[in-house]
């Protein structure tokens, strides 16, 4: 048991055993009198606040919902206890206000008195049809460019309304924005910047086409031996393997490539150093493999701890492998029985032409480097234009090459268009 004296002088006695002194009655005697802290008829007890007015929250009475007198203390003083509660009063005015939406474009609300009143709608319909086409889960830019055309000529009009000259800017960044736009799709579909006739569907993208001719560059300064055997498998094998150093073939690939040289250019490349094959797998292995079970090569200088050559994924080194596997199988090729030398003269040119066939991209005249296309077909320059004179009769080019002034200069057949390298 403690004792001790609260913070108005008063002893009490901490007990539940204990009797009280005559100070603690004395004191409860005077709170009694004065109607204050009187304990509650069922027996509880109320709590005190700080500022001494007791709550009845925790009181039987008020939990039982009886009359605060029940409580010994006055009705009055019940009430002036109460929590005050929320206000509940009308809003001030102008705490909202109506939000209205604002037609805009090009961060620009048009006004509502713009005039004249055909421009004012097509700008906001401008905006509508902007906003919907970043909705779009595919980009579109033959319709992104006709909206920029639009804006272009909206601007212009609101310009010379307005006597704006940032109006004036910003309707001719919409001109160049529409010029660059156009361009991209242009080269997206590998088709001539507003170029008439039927659009061709490209094997490669312009983009891919660059990284086709990296490969070529690689194989003409690289390849391990001169013959122009070699070199087209070195060709084929570094599309399988450009991206780990290793590749899958099968020996119906090989035979495509090389016919009857195959077994022997293999061994070749083997015992140079250039390709690894498993140990249980020999050269005629990989020559009878199957597509359920290819044989697996690796090319140690395109290895990951390797200097990187090439620089391109997965999805862009199939498809280069799968363009380069389409000249070289061209069916009219075959039916000719082109070497090794015309297909891979077949590869060059395609590689080096621009969207409409012209060899070196530049137009007529341009042409290709003789000496460089000898060394990439393992020939002699003055032996190129023999082969070029069977591509032509492969219906590969259009007409007579003319290999004068030490340049091949031609043009791709329409047919053989769609596998342009897009310079």
């Amino acid at each position: 048991m403690s004792a001790g004296t609260g913070d108005r002088g008063e002893l009490f006695v901490d007990g539940t055993g204990g009797g009280r002194t005559d100070g603690v009655a004395a004191g409860r005697t005077r709170r009694s009198a004065a109607g204050v802290g009187r304990a509650p008829a069922g027996g509880g007890a109320a709590v005190m606040f700080s500022d001494g007015v007791p709550s009845h929250s925790h009181s039987p009475a008020a939990a039982s919902g009886a009359p605060a007198e029940s409580t010994g203390v006055p009705a009055d003083s019940t009430r002036s206890t109460a929590l005050p509660r929320a206000r509940t009063g009308p809003p001030r005015r102008g705490s909202r206000r109506e939000k209205k939406s604002w037609p805009k474009i090009a961060q620009r609300i048009v006004p509502d008195d713009l005039q004249p009143e055909v421009l004012r709608l097509e700008l906001t319909e401008l905006g509508d049809a902007f906003r919907a086409y970043q909705r779009r889960p595919e980009p579109d830019l033959a319709v992104l460019a006709e909206l920029h055309d639009r804006k272009a000529r909206a601007f212009a009009l609101w310009a010379d309304v307005t006597d704006d000259a940032s109006l004036r800017e910003e309707a001719d960044r919409a001109v160049a924005a529409a010029r660059t736009t156009r361009e991209m799709d242009a080269n997206r579909r590998g088709v001539p910047v507003g170029g008439e006739g039927p659009v061709i569907e490209r094997l490669l993208t312009r983009g891919q086409g660059v990284h086709a001719r990296t490969v070529l560059e690689h194989v003409r300064v690289g390849s391990p031996l001169p013959g122009a055997e070699a070199r087209l498998a070195v060709l084929m094998l570094t599309l399988r393997a450009a991206r780990a150093g290793t590749g899958n073939v099968t020996g119906q690939d090989l035979g495509g490539w090389l016919q009857g040289d195959a077994e022997r250019v293999l061994r070749e490349l083997v015992d140079v150093g250039w390709l690894l094959l498993p140990e249980d797998v020999t050269a005629d292995d990989a020559l009878t493999s199957r597509a359920e079970e290819p044989a697996q090569v690796t090319v140690p200088s395109l290895l990951a701890g390797a200097p990187r050559p090439f620089f391109f994924g997965k999805v862009t080194r199939a498809r280069l492998s799968g363009w380069a596997q389409k000249v070289v199988g061209d069916r009219k090729l075959r039916k000719k029985k082109a070497g090794a030398a015309t297909r891979l003269l077949a590869v060059y040119t395609a590689a080096h032409s621009g969207p409409g066939g012209c060899l070196g991209g530049g137009g007529e005249d341009a042409g290709l480097a003789l000496d460089e296309v000898a060394q990439f077909c393992g020939l002699r320059p003055e032996e190129v234009a023999e082969h070029a004179g069977l591509l032509t009769a492969a219906g590969w080019l259009e007409e007579e090459a003319d290999t004068a002034d030490g340049r091949l200069r031609g043009r791709l057949a329409e047919r053989v268009l769609p596998l342009s390298g897009l310079l």
